[in-house]
């Protein structure tokens, strides 16, 4: 019996663990590239099962956060911009109305959700919540210097999950 010449990677994974995936959580954004992600991950849970559960989670930044505050400082006194409640709930709208068209891209099963926050920490709370077995999220592709300095919310959640993940890789 011939030993091949090339060197060859076993994975081995438990099917007991792959078949208790029913719940998944598919995070997008606003990146053209969600769209692979999107697509990608709802295939993905296909492939578990037809009864897997989908549920596509787009995370909005507080609305504080497009405000603007500046601190007096050296004798100025400073402003604020505030961000008023109509801001709010078009920021809102928009992200309803990108999930809608989002689900029904892929299935009428397909659930929605809109999370508030630091993305990558409301990605896990909420995948926590809704008890998810699998987190699908894209990994932008982001300068050296920009992972340095920032890191990723893909590698943050990485980082912190008790989830399993599974990273769609997207270039620009």
């Amino acid at each position: 019996m011939a030993i091949a010449s090339r060197p060859f990677v076993a994975l081995y994974t438990n099917p007991l663990t792959i078949n208790g995936m029913k719940r998944i959580l598919i995070a997008i954004d606003y990146h053209p590239t969600s769209e692979k992600v999107a697509e990608t991950g709802y295939k993905l849970a296909k492939q578990l099962g037809a009864e897997a559960e989908v549920c596509l989670l787009h995370v909005v930044a507080e609305t504080r956060y497009y405000g603007m505050e500046y601190p007096s400082f050296l004798g100025y006194e400073g402003y604020t911009l505030a961000v008023n409640d109509h801001l709010n709930t078009e920021i809102e709208n928009i992200a309803k109305d990108f999930l809608k068209q989002a689900a029904a891209h892929l299935d009428e099963k397909v659930t929605t959700h809109i999370a508030k926050g630091e993305t990558a920490s409301s990605i896990l709370k909420y995948a926590k919540e809704w008890q998810a077995d699998l987190i699908v999220m894209g990994t932008h592709s982001h300068s050296t210097l920009e992972k340095l300095f920032m890191g990723t919310e893909a590698t943050k959640v990485l980082e912190k999950t008790e989830i399993p993940a599974f990273m769609v890789p997207v270039k620009k």
